[in-house]
């Protein structure tokens, strides 16, 4: 596996030091593979339009599928999302952190290659202990599309990253292995009612049992 860098993520005591790293290298505008509440995914700093596009690349992603983004926290929602409907908010404080992604109307300084134009934008805050600390240490929004090529099984360890992929990264922070299992439910809540966009993690039911449906 050719990589300019792993950093383990695995161990509580050095859990600290290895995250202020892969946070440094997200700052300069690098990008890095790490672990999410089910896949390893791609991060990169939301805001910076090289790293961004540097993700597609890696992931063979096309430029009409939007990149989802994990969020520090439910307060950072005001910096990548405008318009934000009550049911959003209702749904965030009830499902996060956790595998549910509410799509919004994006902020304006979002780099297009995020939203593919649609003026939206999907979000959600990590249950992972070390995306949660990631997203934090860094400060910002950071990409969570996961670390594989687009149509290939993603990846929940980083001995099962493509070496490809794990090539074209500045660094793997390496969390053990992922749960796997559903991805996230991705939720449109610009529209009333809101529409499932894709089924997860997150019934429908309790959906509607949360907002009071």
């Amino acid at each position: 596996m050719s990589v300019a860098e792993i950093t383990d993520a695995r161990d509580p005591r050095t859990r600290g030091a290895a995250i202020a790293r892969a946070a440094q290298i997200l700052a300069r505008g690098g990008v890095i593979a790490y672990p999410t509440e089910t896949f390893y995914g791609f991060g990169a700093g939301a805001m910076s339009a090289d790293a961004v596009a540097r993700v597609f690349a890696l992931k063979g992603r096309l430029p009409n599928n939007p990149m989802p983004l994990i969020l520090p926290n439910s307060a950072a929602l005001d910096r990548v999302a405008c318009a934000i409907p009550p049911a959003a908010r209702a749904l965030a404080a009830r499902f996060w952190p956790g595998p549910l992604t509410l799509v919004l109307q994006a902020a304006r300084d979002l780099p297009e290659a995020i939203t593919a134009g649609t003026g939206k934008v999907g979000v959600r805050v990590s249950s992972h202990p070390v995306a949660a600390a990631l997203a934090t240490a860094f400060g910002g929004p950071i990409t969570a599309t996961s670390a594989n090529r687009s149509g290939a099984p993603p990846a929940r360890s980083i001995e099962a990253l493509d070496a490809s992929i794990a090539g074209g990264t500045d660094l793997l922070l390496d969390g053990g292995e992922t749960p796997g299992g559903p991805a996230s439910t991705v939720l449109d809540v610009t529209c009333d009612p809101p529409r499932v966009l894709r089924a997860g993690r997150v019934s429908e039911s309790e959906i509607r049992a949360a907002l009071g449906g």
